[in-house]
Protein backbone atom coordinates (compact mmCIF):
# COMPACT_ATOMS: atom_id res chain seq x y z
CA UNK A 1 0.00 0.00 0.00
CA UNK A 2 1.72 3.60 -1.15
CA UNK A 3 2.60 5.38 2.10
CA UNK A 4 0.60 8.60 3.02
CA UNK A 5 0.74 11.80 4.61
CA UNK A 6 -1.94 12.65 7.30
CA UNK A 7 -2.58 16.45 6.44
CA UNK A 8 -4.74 18.72 8.65
CA UNK A 9 -5.99 22.30 7.46
CA UNK A 10 -6.47 24.96 9.69
CA UNK A 11 -8.51 27.83 8.12
CA UNK A 12 -12.37 25.96 7.01
CA UNK A 13 -13.39 28.88 4.75
CA UNK A 14 -14.41 28.92 1.48
CA UNK A 15 -11.27 27.47 -0.42
CA UNK A 16 -10.73 24.34 2.54
CA UNK A 17 -13.96 22.51 0.30
CA UNK A 18 -11.77 22.55 -2.18
CA UNK A 19 -8.90 21.16 -0.68
CA UNK A 20 -10.84 18.71 0.86
CA UNK A 21 -12.45 17.98 -2.00
CA UNK A 22 -10.00 17.57 -4.10
CA UNK A 23 -7.27 15.76 -1.99
CA UNK A 24 -7.80 12.11 -2.53
CA UNK A 25 -7.12 11.81 -6.54
CA UNK A 26 -3.83 12.13 -4.81
CA UNK A 27 -1.71 8.96 -3.69
CA UNK A 28 0.63 10.92 -1.06
CA UNK A 29 -1.77 13.10 1.07
CA UNK A 30 -4.77 12.01 3.01
CA UNK A 31 -6.91 14.52 4.81
CA UNK A 32 -7.42 13.72 7.98
CA UNK A 33 -8.54 16.77 10.38
CA UNK A 34 -9.37 20.47 10.40
CA UNK A 35 -9.86 23.10 12.47
CA UNK A 36 -10.32 26.73 12.79
CA UNK A 37 -10.66 29.79 14.98
CA UNK A 38 -14.55 29.57 15.18
CA UNK A 39 -15.42 25.72 16.19
CA UNK A 40 -18.36 26.05 14.61
CA UNK A 41 -16.62 26.08 11.20
CA UNK A 42 -14.45 23.51 11.72
CA UNK A 43 -17.55 21.32 13.21
CA UNK A 44 -19.65 21.93 9.91
CA UNK A 45 -16.64 21.24 7.66
CA UNK A 46 -15.83 17.94 9.66
CA UNK A 47 -19.26 17.03 9.12
CA UNK A 48 -19.62 17.45 5.41
CA UNK A 49 -16.07 15.63 4.54
CA UNK A 50 -16.21 12.97 6.91
CA UNK A 51 -13.40 14.08 8.91
CA UNK A 52 -11.72 15.30 12.20
CA UNK A 53 -12.86 18.41 14.00
CA UNK A 54 -10.14 19.60 16.15
CA UNK A 55 -9.00 22.92 18.13
CA UNK A 56 -5.98 24.01 16.47
CA UNK A 57 -3.85 23.04 19.45
CA UNK A 58 -5.17 19.59 19.41
CA UNK A 59 -4.08 19.46 15.39
CA UNK A 60 -0.89 20.74 16.46
CA UNK A 61 -0.34 17.97 18.67
CA UNK A 62 -1.46 15.27 16.84
CA UNK A 63 0.73 12.02 16.12
CA UNK A 64 -1.44 11.31 12.67
CA UNK A 65 -0.55 15.06 11.00
CA UNK A 66 2.45 15.02 8.86
CA UNK A 67 1.76 18.39 7.05
CA UNK A 68 -0.29 21.19 8.60
CA UNK A 69 -2.71 23.33 5.33
CA UNK A 70 -2.98 26.96 6.28
CA UNK A 71 -6.20 28.12 5.06
CA UNK A 72 -6.12 31.14 7.16
CA UNK A 73 -6.47 34.64 5.90
CA UNK A 74 -3.16 36.45 4.42
CA UNK A 75 -2.52 38.76 7.49
CA UNK A 76 -2.61 35.88 9.89
CA UNK A 77 -0.42 33.39 7.64
CA UNK A 78 3.04 34.20 9.23
CA UNK A 79 1.64 33.20 12.88
CA UNK A 80 0.05 30.25 11.99
CA UNK A 81 2.96 28.92 10.26
CA UNK A 82 5.42 30.06 12.03
CA UNK A 83 3.17 27.78 15.07
CA UNK A 84 2.88 24.74 12.55
CA UNK A 85 6.96 24.56 12.02
CA UNK A 86 7.17 25.16 16.28
CA UNK A 87 5.00 22.15 16.75
CA UNK A 88 7.23 19.64 14.55
CA UNK A 89 5.57 19.75 11.79
CA UNK A 90 5.54 21.00 7.91
CA UNK A 91 3.96 23.79 6.62
CA UNK A 92 2.00 24.00 3.19
CA UNK A 93 0.36 27.54 2.75
CA UNK A 94 -2.47 29.43 0.48
CA UNK A 95 -0.44 32.27 -1.51
CA UNK A 96 0.67 34.65 -0.45
CA UNK A 97 3.27 33.23 1.77
CA UNK A 98 3.81 36.44 3.99
CA UNK A 99 2.93 39.73 3.11
CA UNK A 100 7.06 41.02 4.13
CA UNK A 101 10.34 39.80 2.65
CA UNK A 102 11.67 39.84 6.64
CA UNK A 103 8.83 37.37 7.73
CA UNK A 104 9.34 35.45 4.93
CA UNK A 105 13.09 35.23 5.74
CA UNK A 106 12.07 34.64 9.15
CA UNK A 107 10.01 31.67 8.23
CA UNK A 108 13.12 30.40 5.82
CA UNK A 109 15.30 30.25 8.92
CA UNK A 110 13.19 28.80 11.47
CA UNK A 111 12.08 25.98 8.48
CA UNK A 112 16.36 25.14 8.42
CA UNK A 113 16.44 24.91 12.35
CA UNK A 114 13.46 21.92 11.97
CA UNK A 115 14.53 20.84 8.97
CA UNK A 116 11.01 20.94 8.19
CA UNK A 117 9.61 21.46 4.67
CA UNK A 118 7.25 24.72 3.81
CA UNK A 119 5.60 25.01 0.48
CA UNK A 120 3.14 27.50 -1.07
CA UNK A 121 0.16 27.89 -3.32
CA UNK A 122 -0.33 28.62 -5.90
CA UNK A 123 -0.16 25.54 -7.91
CA UNK A 124 -1.86 26.32 -11.17
CA UNK A 125 1.38 26.48 -13.04
CA UNK A 126 1.54 22.89 -12.67
CA UNK A 127 -1.61 22.47 -15.09
CA UNK A 128 -1.19 21.26 -18.34
CA UNK A 129 -1.42 24.39 -20.09
CA UNK A 130 1.41 26.47 -17.98
CA UNK A 131 3.38 23.41 -18.19
CA UNK A 132 2.96 22.66 -22.12
CA UNK A 133 4.05 26.56 -22.55
CA UNK A 134 7.07 25.98 -20.29
CA UNK A 135 7.83 22.67 -23.03
CA UNK A 136 7.54 24.93 -25.89
CA UNK A 137 9.63 27.52 -24.00
CA UNK A 138 12.13 25.09 -23.47
CA UNK A 139 12.16 23.36 -26.74
CA UNK A 140 13.23 26.82 -28.06
CA UNK A 141 10.12 27.09 -30.31
CA UNK A 142 10.12 30.71 -30.08
CA UNK A 143 13.40 31.49 -29.36
CA UNK A 144 14.99 33.87 -26.50
CA UNK A 145 12.67 34.93 -24.25
CA UNK A 146 12.62 38.92 -24.51
CA UNK A 147 9.76 40.47 -23.54
CA UNK A 148 6.08 40.32 -22.44
CA UNK A 149 2.97 41.12 -21.01
CA UNK A 150 0.29 39.86 -18.09
CA UNK A 151 -3.20 41.77 -17.32
CA UNK A 152 -5.42 40.54 -14.27
CA UNK A 153 -7.80 43.42 -14.03
CA UNK A 154 -11.35 44.27 -13.39
CA UNK A 155 -13.68 46.13 -10.85
CA UNK A 156 -12.81 44.08 -7.96
CA UNK A 157 -15.33 41.34 -5.71
CA UNK A 158 -17.15 44.67 -3.80
CA UNK A 159 -20.30 43.50 -6.25
CA UNK A 160 -20.08 39.98 -5.09
CA UNK A 161 -18.22 39.22 -1.59
CA UNK A 162 -20.32 39.97 1.22
CA UNK A 163 -17.54 40.93 3.44
CA UNK A 164 -14.84 42.40 1.28
CA UNK A 165 -13.22 45.22 3.23
CA UNK A 166 -9.89 43.22 3.94
CA UNK A 167 -9.19 43.18 0.23
CA UNK A 168 -8.78 46.74 0.62
CA UNK A 169 -6.44 47.29 3.34
CA UNK A 170 -2.91 46.64 3.39
CA UNK A 171 -2.20 43.04 3.02
CA UNK A 172 -4.95 43.23 0.23
CA UNK A 173 -5.01 44.66 -3.42
CA UNK A 174 -4.63 42.87 -6.72
CA UNK A 175 -1.05 42.65 -6.39
CA UNK A 176 -0.68 40.09 -3.11
CA UNK A 177 -4.42 38.77 -3.77
CA UNK A 178 -3.71 37.51 -7.49
CA UNK A 179 -0.21 37.87 -8.94
CA UNK A 180 0.98 35.32 -7.51
CA UNK A 181 -0.43 33.29 -9.76
CA UNK A 182 1.02 35.17 -12.42
CA UNK A 183 4.24 36.13 -11.44
CA UNK A 184 4.88 32.12 -9.96
CA UNK A 185 4.04 31.37 -13.49
CA UNK A 186 6.58 33.72 -14.85
CA UNK A 187 9.18 31.91 -12.60
CA UNK A 188 8.22 28.95 -14.07
CA UNK A 189 8.87 30.12 -17.58
CA UNK A 190 11.09 32.06 -17.83
CA UNK A 191 13.04 32.40 -14.55
CA UNK A 192 13.80 34.60 -11.21
CA UNK A 193 12.99 38.20 -11.30
CA UNK A 194 16.26 40.44 -10.81
CA UNK A 195 14.23 44.29 -10.19
CA UNK A 196 11.11 46.02 -10.69
CA UNK A 197 9.08 49.20 -11.22
CA UNK A 198 5.53 50.40 -10.89
CA UNK A 199 3.24 53.33 -10.94
CA UNK A 200 0.32 52.48 -8.40
CA UNK A 201 -2.83 54.73 -7.69
CA UNK A 202 -6.49 54.12 -6.18
CA UNK A 203 -9.17 54.52 -8.25
CA UNK A 204 -11.86 55.07 -5.54
CA UNK A 205 -11.38 55.94 -1.71
CA UNK A 206 -14.20 53.78 -0.70
CA UNK A 207 -16.15 50.38 -2.23
CA UNK A 208 -19.94 50.08 -2.19
CA UNK A 209 -21.02 46.50 -1.37
CA UNK A 210 -23.04 44.86 -3.75
CA UNK A 211 -24.24 41.51 -2.07
CA UNK A 212 -25.25 40.27 1.40
CA UNK A 213 -26.70 41.69 4.53
CA UNK A 214 -24.42 44.77 3.90
CA UNK A 215 -25.55 45.65 0.75
CA UNK A 216 -24.71 49.57 0.54
CA UNK A 217 -22.51 49.93 2.90
CA UNK A 218 -19.35 51.51 2.00
CA UNK A 219 -15.80 50.70 2.90
CA UNK A 220 -12.40 52.21 2.67
CA UNK A 221 -9.69 51.44 0.41
CA UNK A 222 -6.52 51.99 2.31
CA UNK A 223 -4.26 50.04 -0.36
CA UNK A 224 -3.52 50.83 -4.37
CA UNK A 225 -5.91 49.04 -6.07
CA UNK A 226 -4.55 50.19 -9.82
CA UNK A 227 -0.85 49.30 -9.98
CA UNK A 228 0.89 48.39 -13.72
CA UNK A 229 4.68 46.92 -13.34
CA UNK A 230 7.60 46.60 -15.21
CA UNK A 231 9.59 42.97 -14.03
CA UNK A 232 12.73 42.97 -15.29
CA UNK A 233 13.92 38.97 -15.33
CA UNK A 234 17.68 37.35 -14.67
CA UNK A 235 17.86 36.87 -17.97
CA UNK A 236 17.47 40.32 -19.51
CA UNK A 237 14.06 39.91 -20.44
CA UNK A 238 10.92 42.56 -19.52
CA UNK A 239 7.25 41.81 -19.06
CA UNK A 240 4.77 44.16 -18.23
CA UNK A 241 2.06 43.09 -15.56
CA UNK A 242 -1.14 45.13 -14.70
CA UNK A 243 -3.21 44.43 -11.69
CA UNK A 244 -6.10 46.28 -11.48
CA UNK A 245 -9.72 46.53 -9.53
CA UNK A 246 -10.58 49.89 -11.13
CA UNK A 247 -11.34 48.05 -14.89
CA UNK A 248 -15.01 47.49 -16.01
CA UNK A 249 -13.72 45.59 -19.56
CA UNK A 250 -10.54 45.18 -21.09
CA UNK A 251 -9.56 42.91 -24.61
CA UNK A 252 -5.97 42.20 -23.33
CA UNK A 253 -4.60 38.58 -23.04
CA UNK A 254 -4.12 36.82 -19.77
CA UNK A 255 -0.11 36.73 -20.57
CA UNK A 256 1.88 36.82 -24.08
CA UNK A 257 5.59 35.76 -23.98
CA UNK A 258 7.42 36.87 -26.88
CA UNK A 259 10.33 35.51 -28.50
CA UNK A 260 13.15 35.96 -31.20
CA UNK A 261 11.52 33.02 -32.89
CA UNK A 262 7.48 33.78 -32.24
CA UNK A 263 4.87 34.39 -29.91
CA UNK A 264 3.06 32.72 -27.34
CA UNK A 265 -0.44 33.04 -25.88
CA UNK A 266 -1.00 31.58 -22.41
CA UNK A 267 -4.70 31.02 -20.45
CA UNK A 268 -5.06 32.17 -17.47
CA UNK A 269 -2.75 31.15 -14.84
CA UNK A 270 -5.47 30.97 -12.53
CA UNK A 271 -6.53 28.43 -13.59
CA UNK A 272 -4.88 24.79 -14.78
CA UNK A 273 -6.19 24.64 -18.22
CA UNK A 274 -6.64 26.40 -20.86
CA UNK A 275 -6.24 27.05 -24.95
CA UNK A 276 -2.88 27.86 -25.75
CA UNK A 277 -1.86 29.93 -29.01
CA UNK A 278 1.49 30.61 -31.07
CA UNK A 279 3.06 32.63 -33.92
CA UNK A 280 6.13 32.01 -35.76
CA UNK A 281 8.02 34.42 -37.43
CA UNK A 282 5.39 35.06 -39.80
CA UNK A 283 3.26 36.37 -37.31
CA UNK A 284 0.50 34.01 -38.05
CA UNK A 285 -1.69 33.13 -34.32
CA UNK A 286 -2.39 29.59 -34.62
CA UNK A 287 -3.65 27.26 -31.87
CA UNK A 288 -1.39 25.01 -30.37
CA UNK A 289 -2.37 21.16 -30.77
CA UNK A 290 -2.77 20.51 -27.02
CA UNK A 291 -0.64 17.33 -25.17
CA UNK A 292 -2.03 14.94 -23.26
CA UNK A 293 -1.46 16.08 -20.06
CA UNK A 294 -3.90 14.41 -17.01
CA UNK A 295 -4.21 17.94 -16.00
CA UNK A 296 -5.69 19.25 -18.57
CA UNK A 297 -9.11 17.15 -18.12
CA UNK A 298 -11.79 18.22 -16.69
CA UNK A 299 -12.23 17.21 -13.37
CA UNK A 300 -14.39 19.57 -11.27
CA UNK A 301 -17.49 20.33 -12.89
CA UNK A 302 -15.82 21.26 -16.76
CA UNK A 303 -12.73 22.76 -15.64
CA UNK A 304 -9.63 20.97 -14.93
CA UNK A 305 -9.00 22.02 -11.43
CA UNK A 306 -5.98 20.62 -9.60
CA UNK A 307 -5.44 22.28 -6.32
CA UNK A 308 -3.36 20.71 -3.74
CA UNK A 309 -1.13 19.17 -6.55
CA UNK A 310 1.63 21.48 -5.01
CA UNK A 311 0.62 20.26 -1.75
CA UNK A 312 0.87 16.45 -3.27
CA UNK A 313 4.19 17.06 -4.87
CA UNK A 314 5.68 18.28 -1.57
CA UNK A 315 4.44 15.36 0.28
CA UNK A 316 6.03 13.45 -2.30
CA UNK A 317 8.91 14.77 -1.68
CA UNK A 318 8.92 14.04 2.14
CA UNK A 319 8.44 10.63 1.78
CA UNK A 320 10.94 9.18 -1.47
CA UNK A 321 13.17 12.52 -0.89
CA UNK A 322 14.08 14.97 -4.24
CA UNK A 323 12.99 18.87 -4.79
CA UNK A 324 9.06 19.67 -4.80
CA UNK A 325 7.90 22.65 -7.31
CA UNK A 326 5.81 25.06 -4.83
CA UNK A 327 9.20 25.32 -2.50
CA UNK A 328 9.70 28.21 -0.25
CA UNK A 329 12.62 29.88 -2.45
CA UNK A 330 9.68 30.12 -5.02
CA UNK A 331 7.48 31.64 -2.97
CA UNK A 332 9.71 33.61 -1.10
CA UNK A 333 10.92 35.45 -4.23
CA UNK A 334 6.98 35.75 -5.27
CA UNK A 335 6.83 37.69 -2.12
CA UNK A 336 10.03 39.61 -3.15
CA UNK A 337 8.58 40.35 -6.47
CA UNK A 338 4.96 41.40 -4.96
CA UNK A 339 6.42 43.63 -1.99
CA UNK A 340 8.70 45.18 -4.86
CA UNK A 341 6.16 46.45 -6.76
CA UNK A 342 4.17 47.66 -4.14
CA UNK A 343 7.51 49.39 -2.81
CA UNK A 344 8.18 50.98 -6.06
CA UNK A 345 4.51 51.99 -6.58
CA UNK A 346 5.35 54.30 -3.30
CA UNK A 347 8.61 55.92 -4.43
CA UNK A 348 8.66 55.87 -7.75
CA UNK A 349 12.24 53.98 -7.95
CA UNK A 350 13.47 50.29 -9.39
CA UNK A 351 13.62 47.73 -6.55
CA UNK A 352 16.24 45.56 -6.95
CA UNK A 353 15.31 41.97 -5.48
CA UNK A 354 17.01 40.43 -2.76
CA UNK A 355 16.10 36.86 -3.17
CA UNK A 356 16.67 34.60 -5.81
CA UNK A 357 15.48 31.02 -6.66
CA UNK A 358 15.82 27.98 -9.24
CA UNK A 359 13.28 27.49 -11.76
CA UNK A 360 10.71 24.86 -10.40
CA UNK A 361 11.19 21.08 -12.27
CA UNK A 362 9.27 20.71 -14.91
CA UNK A 363 5.99 18.86 -14.49
CA UNK A 364 5.08 16.71 -17.85
CA UNK A 365 2.31 14.28 -18.31
CA UNK A 366 4.47 11.74 -16.52
CA UNK A 367 5.24 13.32 -13.40
CA UNK A 368 1.99 14.66 -13.14
CA UNK A 369 0.37 11.23 -13.63
CA UNK A 370 2.93 9.56 -11.02
CA UNK A 371 1.03 11.61 -8.08
CA UNK A 372 -2.45 10.78 -9.15
CA UNK A 373 -4.46 7.85 -7.85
Amino acid sequence: MTKKLGIGIIGCGNISAAYMRLAPSFKSIEVLACADISREASAARAAEFGIRDNSIDEMLAAEDIDIVVNLTIPDAHFGVTMQILDAGKHAYSEKPLVLSLADGKAMREKAAQKELKVGCAPDTFLGGSHQQARALIDNGEIGDIVAGSCHVMSHGMEDWHPNPDFFFQPGGGPVLDLAPYYVTNLVNMIGPVARVAALATKGSPTRTIGNGPREGEKVPVDTPTNIHALLQFENGATITMSNSWDVWAHRHNHMEIYGSKGSLFVPDPNFFGGELEMAGTDGDIKPVAMWDHPFMKANDGDQANYRTAGLADMADAILNGGEYRCSLDVALHVVDVMTGVLSSGETGQFVDMTTSCERPAAFGPIEATALLV
